[in-house]
């Protein structure tokens, strides 16, 4: 019954302590209220019962019911706590991902561009309050699915990315300009664009110097992440009779400066993923940087508990009182 129960006036229990006074009271008073009679012989009395012996179970049922009264006047109570949270700086993302064929590339398991929807994916969930879209690019660039609350939209959209949607190539500026196009109308305190790219500038008419400066006229933060190890890598490097590729070591080429310019004017911070492992450490740490801002609400809701207490008491109490008129009648 006081499982989980907390007492609004614990105060009242300091009342317990009359109890062992009542009993001490009681066993001192008891011979003075019993009537005393002389005889000559108490033979004919020797085999009087046991009831009379009972009769203490009476004061014990009264101990019992006060004791359950103070402990309403304590007031028992459970307390059920409700949150209700209220973003306060809600933060708009796009995800910039390379498409192009070097995205194929089996550095990574199983390919940069299968490990890169397995991060984002989870640096999707770990976002619940913020807004996130897509854009992909390769030799030019779309929005897969614009800045949305809802995130099974911009999962299921990361899902269907696949290489052979766009014409091959790297248009890092065309990617970033899309990008900037779709977070410049936002209302949100802070916009992120995470740019990830396994290759060099070849593609696109923007410049991806004229992209960051569009970023920073509209207060967007770049982060930039360059994937690949360092060396040669298995990639795609001609196409078999049946259309699929062949594969071959090639070297590894990414315009690290370009991106680190790019970080660097708009803000942002620029990174190297060269396994799987460091690309999920990325993703955390810019988790990390990009912290929303969370007020919490605490609503407290009381269920007294008291009622019981009270019953108990009542029916003790009622059954001393049939105990004394029936059983114990004839001893009081």
């Amino acid at each position: 019954m006081l499982e989980n129960i907390e007492f609004a006036n614990p105060q009242f229990f300091w009342l317990l302590l009359l109890l062992p006074l009542a009993l001490l009271w009681y066993f001192f008073k008891r011979k003075e209220e019993t009537a005393a009679l002389k005889i000559s012989s108490i033979k004919g009395f020797s085999d009087s019962g046991f009831l009379p012996k009972l009769k203490p179970l009476l004061f014990l049922l009264r101990l019992l019911a006060l004791a359950a009264i103070i402990t309403a006047l304590a007031r028992p109570q459970t307390e059920d706590i409700s949150t209700r949270t209220k973003t306060t700086k809600g933060i708009d993302i796009v995800m910039a991902i390379d498409v192009s064929s070097s995205m194929l590339a089996r550095d990574l398991k199983p390919n940069r561009l299968s490990a890169l929807k397995e991060v984002a994916g989870d640096f999707i969930r770990k976002r619940p309050n913020d807004r996130i879209g897509l854009v992909a690019y390769a030799g030019e660039s779309y929005t897969k699915t614009p800045i949305t609350s809802d995130k099974s939209i911009v999962l299921n959209a990361l899902r269907e990315i696949t290489y052979g949607q766009l014409n091959d190539g790297t248009a890092i500026g065309m990617g970033l300009a899309t990008s900037v196009n779709r977070l410049k109308e936002s209302k949100a305190i802070s916009k992120v664009i995470i740019l990830l790219t396994d290759g060099v500038n070849n593609s696109g008419f923007i410049e991806p110097q004229t992209a960051a400066d569009l970023a920073v006229e509209f207060g967007i933060k770049t982060y930039t992440i360059g994937l690949g190890t360092n060396g040669n890598a298995l990639s795609p490097i001609a196409y078999n009779r049946d259309g699929s590729f062949r594969y071959g070591m090639r070297q590894v080429e990414i315009d690290e400066n370009l991106l680190e310019e790019i970080a660097e004017v708009t803000g942002g911070k620029y990174f190297r993923a060269t396994n799987n492992e460091s690309l999920e450490d990325i993703y955390d740490e810019i988790n990390k940087l990009e912290k929303t801002e969370i007020e919490e609400f605490k609503y407290y809701k009381y269920e007294e508990k008291f009622r019981p207490w009270v019953l108990l008491a009542g029916a003790l109490l009622i059954l001393e009182w049939f105990f004394r008129i029936t059983l114990f009648r004839s001893f009081i």
